[in-house]
């Protein structure tokens, strides 16, 4: 091998690898779910891909860094969007005043033995003191109702902090393909 092949190798890589580190940078991020509080949708060490600079819309589930613990990211569905009511009344979720079906958590209610639900019963003046969602904040829930860390306690997230949308599993295999 010459020079000017070695060179030309040389200069390939280095442009690859700044359309990776770009492409990393700004479209997509690797993420490791950590915890229990997306049951049965994500699970506790699955890898994730995350698209940055979406458009966030309802149920999209999302990544932002965790307003009571520094350094650490939680990933949540986005339930309420600014403007929105959001109630839960006998673990069925009512968005302006209109019942939502959230299949994604029918495997799981289906677990539950206790005969309590999932999701106990709440409204967002309960919690926060304002009917709706204030513009530009986002209400989000864990999947795993009972245990998750999320709007009911930590309260609005701000949409500007969004890090990401969870849009795809990629570890493990047994579980790759698209987040729902």
């Amino acid at each position: 091998m010459n020079i000017k092949e070695i060179g030309k190798s040389i200069i390939w890589f280095l442009i690859l690898a700044v359309i990776l580190v770009g492409l990393r940078h700004f479209v997509f991020t690797p993420v490791v779910v950590k915890g229990d509080s997306m049951d049965p949708t994500l699970i506790d060490g699955e890898r994730v891909i995350a698209l940055k600079n979406t458009d966030i819309k309802r149920f999209d589930i999302v990544t932002f860094p965790a307003p009571d613990d520094e350094g650490k990211n939680y990933i949540k569905r986005v339930v309420g969007l600014p403007g929105d009511t959001v109630e839960y009344k006998n673990d069925e979720l009512y968005i302006n005043g209109k019942k939502y079906d959230e299949p994604y958590l029918d495997e799981f209610k289906g677990q539950l033995t206790d005969n309590q639900p999932l999701t106990y019963d709440f409204n967002l003046k309960e919690l926060s003191g304002s009917e709706k969602v204030p513009e530009g904040e986002l209400f989000v829930l864990g999947d795993n109702r009972r245990i998750s860390k999320d709007s009911r306690i930590i309260g609005m997230i701000k949409e500007k902090d969004i890090m990401a949308d969870v849009k795809f599993v990629f570890w493990p295999l047994n579980r790759f393909g698209t987040v729902d």
